[in-house]
């Protein structure tokens, strides 16, 4: 029998009987043909490789991520995803529908076209998450409509606005549910579900058609998911000793998978993608057989890819050769049966010319700003006044609400004098010039400025800092790119990265632009930033389902509540 590809003498992971077997593979056209003792006495093939005892695992499948969170191209994506193992993703351009509507999804998908690994997607559901901010862009329901002619789209992406599903029949996300489950029954709805969230308000969420949850993790709601039955994904922040505690002991290995969702490109050079949580998830205790199946078999089957996370006949030959199966040493990928990868020999991302249509460059509509922007002005009498002050948290993306004095003098809030910096975020569109300014403190920068547009989910201009005149420098830097970010101190820029698509990504080659990400995380932390994650951290300041305090261009934004809420307390 003619054969395209012979692997010999391979211990093949075999998902459905969560175990290893020594034995040969067989492939043809793309697919699995065969697994099993049979070789060359049997096969006649165009190449065969001797395994040599390594170890043979399906090609690693995240399914919830955001490409946009590593701020490169798909093309630039995919060259980093191969090389450690992951052939299949599925993003959710949430960040670039943000900027620009369902063409921005459109346009992601088509730069997506010719990439090695396979990058389906998801319709971001929550474009603008909340009416608590202003975007560039919109996703409704006749562009969920469009969208689902593509056959790479094949999920709803993430429901984030918890609070209206449950209070508000009417609200714009739950008009999308019910479309999405009268008119595409079968299609996989993803969720977005915050840790308080539990018995009878997880059961009507999940009731609205919500039945996954990729948040960060707490053991008690954790078993409440569970319980109910909800999907789990389970990314980095979430491995902590007791989760992973629950997810090795019980018997609960169908109902989880790992992702990323957002990865730095630094880390992503540095420790890899998927192929680092599987690491992680071994190291912390779980066995190999079983953190490969939740990077291989359970995620595919939640998306239903029923074609691949598995080395059996008739799947996609998309895997992955192990040196060392507890280090998870990956030595050579393939995809589609063809080697994509191999660990020692040459491996550089080809240079392109612009992959998407010229007013992508041109997105930010801000004049250049003075120290004045950022004055504070204030209606309150002289004197010290309680305001609202966002706490910056090491080891969460989540922020505090505190509530500190300090004063006034002639109409204008005298932060400078105070312990506290200033936050601030410009309308970048140009369609209502809103700005807003909060008071911020904790784990965040002691000196100078930071100011960036790749700030979740609006993408505005967010400015933090402790000088008017270090955040106008930083800001008109940013605006000057066409989006990125700058970090200064004392009138000298310390670090800057353009992202001139959309405000949010760059070109630049994966290597390069991981190192430009390092150089900006260094930055961030010589002004004092305390967080295992700063940048991250800095862009979730303005993401309005985030708890509990954040700032948009609409104002200081109560997420508990859902609603803007004075800087000085009171003043409502």
């Amino acid at each position: 029998m003619k054969i395209d590809l012979l692997v010999t003498n391979v211990n093949v992971y075999n998902v459905y009987l969560k175990r290893f077997i020594t034995g040969n593979a067989a492939i043809k056209d793309g697919k699995f043909l065969y697994i099993g003792a049979r070789g060359t006495e049997t096969f006649e093939a165009a190449e065969v490789i001797d395994g040599a005892g390594k170890y043979m695992v399906p090609g690693l499948v995240d399914i919830h991520l955001h490409i946009e969170s590593t701020m490169v191209t798909p093309k630039t994506f995919s060259h980093g995803l191969i090389k450690n193992g992951v052939t299949t993703i599925v993003s959710e351009p949430h960040e670039m529908a943000n900027v620009f509507g369902v063409e921005g999804v459109k346009e992601m998908i088509h730069a997506s076209e010719g990439c090695t690994a396979d990058i389906l997607y998801a319709i971001p559901s929550s474009v603008p998450a909340t009416p608590l901010e202003t975007t560039g862009g919109e996703i409704d329901l006749v562009d969920i409509d469009e969208l689902l002619q593509d056959e790479r789209v094949i999920c709803l992406g993430e429901i984030m606005n918890s609070v209206d599903v449950l209070r508000d029949p009417e609200c714009k996300t739950n008009r999308i549910l019910n479309h999405v489950r009268t008119n595409y029954p079968q299609l996989v709805i993803e969720g977005h579900t915050p840790k308080k969230l539990v018995d009878l308000e997880l059961a009507r969420f999940m009731f609205a058609g919500v039945d996954s949850d990729h948040t960060e993790q707490a053991v008690d709601s954790m078993r409440d998911r569970l319980a109910n039955g909800m999907f789990l994904e389970i990314q980095e922040k979430s491995m902590t000793p007791d989760i992973m505690n629950v997810l090795i002991h019980e018997d609960v290995a169908e109902l989880f998978c790992f992702i990323t969702d957002d990865v730095m490109a630094d880390t992503f050079v540095q420790n890899g993608h998927l192929n680092h949580l599987v690491k992680k998830a071994i190291s912390m205790g779980m066995a190999p057989e079983r953190a490969i199946y939740a990077a291989t078999y359970t995620p595919a089957r939640r998306m239903r890819l029923y074609d691949r996370g598995a080395i059996a006949p008739n799947k996609v030959a998309d895997f992955v050769l192990l040196s060392d199966i507890e280090q998870f040493q990956i030595e050579a990928v393939f995809k589609h049966g063809r080697l994509a990868y191999e660990a020692g020999a040459a491996y550089e991302q080809e240079r392109g010319e612009r992959q998407f249509p010229p007013h992508f460059y041109k997105s930010v509509q801000l004049a250049a700003l003075t120290g004045d922007d950022f004055r504070v002005a204030v209606e309150a009498a002289d004197g010290e006044h309680t305001c609202r002050v966002m706490e910056v948290i090491n080891g969460t993306t989540n922020t505090n609400e505190l509530h500190e004095q300090v004063r006034v003098e002639n109409g204008v809030l005298n932060w400078q004098d105070s312990s506290y910096g200033l936050i601030a975020t410009f309308e970048r569109y140009g369609k209502n010039g809103n700005r807003a300014y909060g008071l911020i403190t904790g784990n965040t920068i002691k000196h100078g400025a930071i100011a960036t547009t790749y700030s979740h989910d609006n993408h505005n201009l967010l400015v933090v800092g402790h000088s008017p005149e270090d955040m106008a420098l930083a800001s008109n830097t940013v605006i000057a790119d066409q989006g990125g970010f700058c970090v200064v101190k004392d009138g000298k820029v310390l670090a800057h990265i353009p992202l001139p698509v959309g405000g949010i990504l760059s070109e630049e080659s994966f290597e390069e632009f991981g190192q430009a990400v390092k150089q900006l995380r260094e930055a961030m932390e010589s002004l004092g930033y305390e967080h295992y994650n700063p940048i991250m951290s800095l862009c979730t300041h303005s993401l309005p389902v985030s708890p509990a305090l954040k700032l948009t261009d609409l104002g200081l934004i109560d997420v508990h509540s859902g609603q803007v809420v004075p800087l000085i307390v009171g003043t409502d």
